[in-house]
């Protein structure tokens, strides 16, 4: 873990989660839909190879792919790529794939549940953030779901954040962000919120360290854990 400047756990009032990476196991999804795609070169590179090639080209298309919607979002063209893909979504909603939760996130949740009250902020779009919520049980968890076209900005900008602070009556200034990506810890910091990076999603430490975050967590799965200060 990465404690510097630190989280200030007793100013924390309420949770808001990041889905992909963070509560969904997506990125490991994404990395065995790449490799099975690319599974006629097994015989070539190797498969330990393959699934590493896998993994490396999910990590670094990911960044191009935030800042064509961070551009989207400065140009006002964000709601065409939205509307594309809750067209998409809507028209086959029953072949959304089900990407299945972190391991250990369920638990985390319920344990945290009583203590804080929790938020969704994701790019995704609204059709499958539900979808992935009521698959997994979720839907009580998370009464309040910010996705990518609620406001007129998505992350990384603060709008969605702010927006969620409101929704929770809570001050953003007492909100914490749980995310996987870089993406998540610039909303945070922009917002004024706290920032909690987590290493089972899509970022790497370095980045995750570089771009500010205040402390990194192996998994989502320790987020209670480590609000009730048994890790250090």
């Amino acid at each position: 873990m990465t404690q510097a400047p630190g989280i200030e756990i007793s100013k924390v009032k309420a949770l808001i989660f990041d889905v992909d990476g963070t509560l969904s196991d997506s990125d490991d999804r994404m990395v065995e839909q790449v490799y099975e795609h690319l599974g006629f070169l097994g015989s070539i590179l190797g498969e330990n190879n393959l699934k590493n090639f896998s993994r490396w080209f999910i990590r670094t298309a990911e960044g191009p792919g935030n800042w064509v919607l961070e551009l989207a979002d400065r140009l006002g063209m964000d709601h065409l790529i939205a509307n594309f893909f809750d067209h998409r979504a809507n028209q086959k909603e029953h072949l959304v794939r089900h990407y299945p939760l972190i391991p250990g996130v369920f638990p985390m949740l319920q344990a945290l549940s009583s203590r804080y009250p929790f938020a969704i902020v994701t790019a995704r779009n609204e059709v499958t953030t539900r979808h992935f919520l009521n698959l997994n049980n979720l839907d009580p968890f998370f009464p309040i779901v910010i996705s990518s076209q609620t406001c007129r900005r998505t992350k990384p900008f603060p709008d969605p954040l702010l927006h969620a602070a409101s929704r929770m009556n809570i001050p953003i200034e007492n909100c914490l962000m749980i995310g996987d990506t870089v993406t998540d810890v610039r909303a945070a910091l922009s917002a004024g919120a706290q920032s909690l990076s987590v290493l089972c999603g899509f970022g790497t430490e370095t980045e995750l360290i570089k771009s500010g975050t205040q402390e990194i967590l192996p998994s989502t799965s320790m987020v209670a854990d480590f609000l009730s200060g048994v890790l250090e």
